[in-house]
């Protein structure tokens, strides 16, 4: 069996600390912030970023740095043959592109570094990197990991509610005129990921009615989508930019409506949520590869 290291971004939502714990490897992420660079998860907290969010601070994403991707590249190549590489999605960054490019131009790196584009960000992409350690724990190579994780690249949904128009509107995702009427209506926006981009999907007038369209999606998508009406087929996860209290209430509600799927909770990672702020809630699923049913 080939020593495969497995290497994703933050964008993953998979800290430094639970890298460790897995035995993989995660890129943080560059924010720019007032001006200076942080690093999500080394000198940048959750905590620490969503005070800075609500005090009005400029923050935009940025992509890893090549340089710095291909040294993380170079090292492990020191101590494993191969390594699987899954960024976040080619549709919401050029970065995955890239490393796609230099993963095949350079010599060193040719048949070395695999790099997955499987459509995913946040918690589903959580889930790929999951996927990615159980293939090489079957005796899977890169290559056949790559291709694997790729084939399923569109059996994954997010929704998330949104609790406030303000970042969508600063982010230039709603016109200033539809955030105002949205704030005035207390809508509450349901967005979809689908892989590629972030878009509305339903408009909401009160929290209640937003969990009630993510639910109902959700449990249209396990049926008629991903044949698997009762979630035995599939990954359930929720993500958030809230308080815990909030979350765990959001968890009861979902798992009256899923009895028997486990339900795996985390927080949405800071690229998403440096667009639509705090106060969010999501669901989201991903379908078991066929070597874990």
């Amino acid at each position: 069996m080939r020593k495969i290291a497995i290497l994703t971004d933050s964008n993953s939502g998979i800290t430094q600390a639970e890298a460790a714990k897995l035995g993989i490897h995660v890129i943080p992420m560059p924010f720019m912030i007032g001006g200076k660079t942080y690093y999500e998860d080394v000198n940048l907290t959750q905590e620490q970023f969503y005070t800075m969010l609500t005090e009005g601070e400029d923050i935009s994403t940025s992509m890893p740095a090549m340089g710095d991707t291909m040294d993380t590249w170079e090292k492990l190549l020191t101590e494993y043959e191969e390594i699987v590489y899954i960024p976040m999605s080619s549709g919401l960054s050029g970065s995955c592109a890239t490393a796609i490019m230099i993963a095949q131009d350079y010599e060193e790196f040719a048949g070395k570094v695999f790099v997955v584009d499987n459509h995913r960000i946040s918690v589903t992409m959580r889930q790929s990197v999951l996927d990615a350690m159980l293939l090489r724990d079957k005796g899977f190579d890169g290559g056949q990991i790559k291709e694997r994780l790729e084939a399923v690249k569109q059996e994954s949904s997010i929704y998330i509610m949104v609790d406030t128009m303000h970042y969508l509107k600063k982010g230039g995702r709603v016109t200033p005129a539809a955030a105002a009427l949205g704030t005035l209506l207390r809508i509450k926006p349901v967005l979809s990921i689908q892989g590629e981009k972030l878009d509305l999907f339903a408009k909401a007038r009160t929290v209640k009615n937003a969990k009630s369209i993510m639910i109902s999606q959700m449990k249209k998508e396990f049926a008629e989508r991903f044949g698997s009406a009762d979630g035995q087929k599939m990954h359930l996860a929720l993500a958030h930019t809230c308080d815990e209290a909030t979350v765990e209430e959001w968890k009861k509600e979902v798992s009256e409506q899923f009895p028997g799927c486990e339900i795996a909770v985390n927080p949405l990672s800071l690229s998403v949520s440096c667009h639509i702020g705090p106060g969010a809630l999501a669901i989201a699923c991903s379908k078991k590869l066929e070597e874990e049913e």
